[in-house]
């Protein structure tokens, strides 16, 4: 490894970092989940052409390379381990041009969401992705694990935002994909295979990125009390099935009620939720058509006997979204979280939710839930018991037994493992119990063909 820091320092100077804050930092993400010990390095470049030599460095000496962003993942799938160098993207964080005639940005991967999203508000642009730390998480990683959050049932995925990408892959090659045009179909989709890919295929170096106009009109929000989750499900399904596609749709089951009531109770003017149901749905819609949508929206819900209210105050509505945005800071009032992510048709969220509930009973373990019911993603938070807290932090078996329930019930009913987080190291003992053994054993040729010294990112996606 001295060798390595050698030929790194030689090539690439003060880019190379060794001090142990730095090092330590790189040993863990948001997932909880933290490394063996120190990685070799983590290298901070602010050019494409450093990120090539580093990866020409890496792959003569077959030194593992972690790509990472903001290093706020929850499936440690940016984590760097002994014998690994960490490839810090943040200090790559420029626009490099915004062509409003073509709805479209070109921007490094460091450059955080929020901070793009300010900026093209002022040309009345949007980049859509939206994820609950959007303020905090970068592009790049939003890429690299194709988030999702709480806008995805009206206005896509990542995936649907993305035009092309440059992409260092693992022998310092530069490769660009995709196109500038609305439509292309020139070849292999080879920017749909990279994006969700979570550093294992390249090292995303560049981005074009399709933007949308701001909406414009009022937003309405509605809030809606239900006496259990399983009804509030059965609700939000008939929503959407009843065509109407809200910008938001979120539920949140008792339990999470009661703990950002919590979290919050002390705020001035702050409602408690707890008191009024079993569960709430938090329903936005926006655009020219938002009240005509709020008014349908109240009518089913009127049918499934919700108490539901309605406000289109932006201050009132800004304030609703930002209960449901506190409710992992309240799963962490509770104790050490288990924050997993499954996704089902959403005509199957009520039979989900029965399903969690029953694993809660037969396994004694708190799983608070949130959901993007909207598109059919549940986030059901398992809470450690305090008695079963390990000093390491690391997540006892037993709660990941009732996680390998969660998980098959989800499969069960036609779901997934994961809707927006991604695989890294917590899920791939699962991979290919979704996948079956042709579809794993052919993703796995395909990680070779990008990526044949197993050098990007060992360990994750794959056992």
């Amino acid at each position: 490894m001295s060798d390595v820091l050698e030929l790194l320092r030689s090539r690439l100077g003060a880019a190379v970092i060794t001090d142990d804050a730095a090092l330590d930092a790189a040993r863990a993400d948001k997932s909880g989940h933290r490394s063996s010990g120190r990685p070799v390095a983590v290298v901070e470049p602010t050019t494409i052409e450093q990120v090539q030599i580093l990866m020409r460095t890496a792959s003569e000496t077959g030194t593992p390379v972690v790509p990472r962003g903001a290093g706020t993942g929850l499936a440690g799938g940016a984590i760097g381990a002994p014998g690994e160098i960490v490839l810090a993207m943040h200090r790559m964080n420029r626009i490099l041009e915004i062509s409003p005639a073509d709805e479209l940005a070109v921007v490094e991967p460091g450059i955080l969401n929020g901070d793009l999203n300010a900026v093209l508000a002022e040309q009345g642009l949007w980049w859509v992705p939206d994820p609950a730390s959007k303020a905090i998480s970068s592009v790049g990683g939003n890429i690299a694990t194709n988030a999702g959050g709480i806008l995805c049932a009206k206005y896509g995925v990542t995936r649907e935002a993305v035009l092309g990408l440059a992409v260092v892959l693992a022998d310092g090659t530069l490769m660009r994909t995709g196109h500038r045009t609305v439509k292309g179909v020139t070849g292999y989709d080879t920017t749909a295979l990279l994006i969700g890919s979570e550093g294992t295929l390249g090292v995303i170096v560049e981005a074009t990125l399709k933007l949308r106009p701001l909406p414009t009109g009022e937003v309405a929000t509605i809030g809606a009390y239900f006496p259990d989750v399983v009804s509030a499900a059965a609700a939000s399904a008939a929503i959407t099935a009843s065509g109407i596609r809200p910008s938001a749709l979120e539920l949140l089951d008792a339990l999470t009620l009661r703990l950002i009531d919590g979290l919050l109770g002390g705020s001035a003017g702050y409602v408690p939720l707890a008191g009024r149901g079993g569960a709430y749905l938090l329903v936005q819609t926006d655009g020219s058509t938002a009240l005509d949508e709020a008014e349908r929206v109240m009518s089913v819900l009127a049918d499934h006997g919700a108490d539901a209210e309605i406000t289109t105050d932006p201050t009132e509505g800004e304030r609703l979204l930002q209960v449901r945005r506190s409710a992992h800071p309240a799963f962490e009032t509770a104790g050490e979280v288990l924050i997993e992510d499954v996704s089902v048709p959403r005509s199957s969220l009520p039979e989900m939710f029965a399903a969690i509930e029953r694993i809660s009973a037969d396994t004694g373990i708190q799983i608070p839930v949130i959901a993007h019911a909207g598109d059919g993603n549940l986030h059901p938070n398992l809470i450690v018991p305090p008695h079963l807290a390990r000093p390491d932090g690391e997540i006892p078996e037993v709660v990941w037994d009732a996680a390998d329930r969660l998980f098959h019930e989800a499969m069960r009913l036609g779901g997934t493992l994961t809707g927006e987080h991604g695989v890294g190291l917590l899920k791939r003992r699962w991979l290919a119990d979704e996948l079956g053994e042709s579809g794993y054993e052919l993703q796995k040729r395909i990680k070779a063909v990008f990526d044949p010294a197993g050098i990007l990112n060992p360990g994750k996606l794959f056992a």
